[in-house]
């Protein structure tokens, strides 16, 4: 059983040091608002390249390159961080359209890939609660569950850190992680 205890951080993802950064991207995998543009301009042209090889390795998936719940890792070039996970989180309509579930298998994915390619520290932003809509109390608390399930499958992680861009989702991972 995995042992580690989630942290926490207010501020920038895109300066962490660790194995991996989750972005939460869109479907295309070829850079946006937000998170997914801040990581895009910080790792410099490269990830957009191999964003582009990606998406086009998996044009003929149904619902894009990378469909909502999915994840998709690649290098982190410019960024301190060696790997870059994308995962779409699900656009918030409200009820009965499988939001929960496609925002738990981003989290979800993005810790088994973590694992699959040996990687020891991982950082994830607030995926779905900006231009997505998630409501911000709904995602935090899905977060932090999906996460601590998860974490039994994943033995080699030592670091997972929830890194909050604004004063709203700190206060509720704060709350949430008893911190």
């Amino acid at each position: 059983m995995n042992m580690v205890k989630p942290e926490l951080l207010r501020g920038d993802i895109t300066s962490l040091e660790v194995d991996a950064i989750v972005n939460a991207a869109n479907s295309s995998l070829l850079g946006g608002g937000g998170v997914d543009g801040a990581i895009h301009r910080a790792a410099g042209p490269e990830l957009l390249a191999e964003c582009v090889k990606a998406a086009g390795e998996r044009r003929h998936i149904p619902g894009g390159p990378c469909p909502a719940g999915d994840a998709v890792i690649t290098g982190g070039y410019r960024l301190k961080a060696k790997y870059v996970i994308h995962t779409v989180g699900p656009v918030w309509y409200g009820v009965g359209r499988g939001e929960p579930e496609l925002l738990a298998s981003c989290y979800r994915k993005s810790l088994l890939l973590a694992e699959k390619n040996k990687l020891r520290s991982i950082a994830f932003p607030n995926i779905s609660t900006g231009v997505y809509g998630y409501p911000k109390d709904r995602a935090a608390a899905l977060a932090v569950e999906t996460v601590k399930k998860t974490l039994e499958e994943t033995p080699g992680l030592e670091r997972l850190v929830f890194v909050c861009f604004d004063d709203e989702n700190f206060r509720l991972y704060r709350e949430l992680l008893g911190l």
